[in-house]
């Protein structure tokens, strides 16, 4: 059997946002088992296969995550089986999540139904049927149902105490609210509050980006200057955690701010030659131009010679900017 606590861990650190580290446990867990499908527990198969497609489909990876999908075919129906829905549940949970992604708004809508049907009392941290059926009834022209769905999963996930449903509730909430944009601003920030102290960094990045996006339409004297603060803090976590599709919202409203993105790791890292590479890592991490020639037995002048290179590639000047560049968490003064 999958271990519980081995599940529990990685799908955690998934939900924290530490998606790309969290994914690698995910993903090892089930090559573990995937020549005894018979010791994999009905219910841990079901959150690892929908915890997989929830990261193919945040790092943009459609292909991976359809494939994924029709594994969860064998888990849809429950025939009657009650210890088996929430794994079902699950199941159209994410097929819902799929159908969504490819433009589906009627099929999401039925799965995130189902999904609700065959498990009403799951956690709403766990299943956020509504959530999910409140953004298809949008698509589908129908904001009041939308709207509707919305508010009733604030209230379930208040009644949760988990602070992650209410701000991903809230988060819903202002996507599909009727009202005027400054409630939905407040809906937002109420989001950003109920997360202060937990670690859920990605709806973190996904609730500044929305708060971006909104703020840029209020046309108010400090709107490009917070915006452009949200979008930068979210633009690092997207860039570090190679989550594409939130890295596309993010660089197409940097573009309506006249802003340039920063070059994530990847991108920055490929620019530069193998020595560059060791180079800038040694500086971003802070070690000194004197302390990195002695680690790699050369010159200072020669350190000099690859940081200016460095420098020159990445369009920056500054140690600082080359950490934020790197997208490294340790920044140097």
């Amino acid at each position: 059997m999958v271990p519980t606590a081995l599940l529990t861990a990685a799908c955690a650190q998934v939900r924290s946002g530490d998606l790309k580290e969290g994914m690698g446990r995910l993903l090892a867990l089930r090559s573990d088992h995937e020549d005894k499908p018979d010791l994999l527990d009905h219910e841990a198969a079901s959150v690892l296969l929908t915890t997989l497609v929830e990261c193919r489909l945040a790092r943009g990876e459609l292909n991976e995550a359809i494939a994924l999908g029709e594994e969860l075919s064998a888990f849809l129906d429950h025939e009657g089986d009650d210890t088996r829905a929430l794994a079902a549940a699950l199941a159209h949970q994410a097929r819902g999540d799929l159908a969504a992604a490819l433009g589906d708004a009627e099929l999401a809508l039925k799965h995130y139904q189902h999904a609700g049907s065959l498990a009403p009392k799951a956690s709403p941290e766990q299943l956020p049927w509504r959530c999910g059926a409140a953004l298809a009834h949008l698509r589908t022209g129908d904001a009041r149902a939308a709207a509707q769905l919305a508010a009733k999963q604030v209230q379930v996930a208040q009644e949760s105490r988990s602070p992650y449903a209410m701000a991903t509730a809230l988060r819903t909430l202002a996507a599909v609210a009727i009202d005027t944009g400054p409630d939905r601003i407040q809906h937002l920030l109420r989001a950003r509050a109920v997360l202060s102290g937990n670690r859920a960094d990605r709806l973190g990045a996904q609730i500044d980006t929305d708060l971006a996006g909104l703020l840029l339409l209020t046309h108010a004297n400090d709107a490009e200057q917070r915006a452009l603060a949200l979008l930068r803090s979210a633009e690092e976590h997207a860039g570090r955690q190679e989550l594409w599709p939130l890295q596309g919202r993010i660089r197409r409203l940097l573009d309506r701010l006249g802003q340039q993105p920063r070059k994530i790791e990847t991108e920055a890292m490929a620019a530069l030659t193998a020595s560059e590479r060791r180079v800038a890592r040694m500086a971003a991490e802070g070690m000194t131009n004197r302390q990195i020639a002695t680690e790699l037995v050369v010159t200072v002048k020669a350190v000099e010679w690859h940081l200016s290179h460095v420098y020159r590639k990445l369009g920056i000047n500054s140690r600082t900017m080359l950490a934020e560049t790197l997208g490294m968490s340790e920044q140097v003064a």
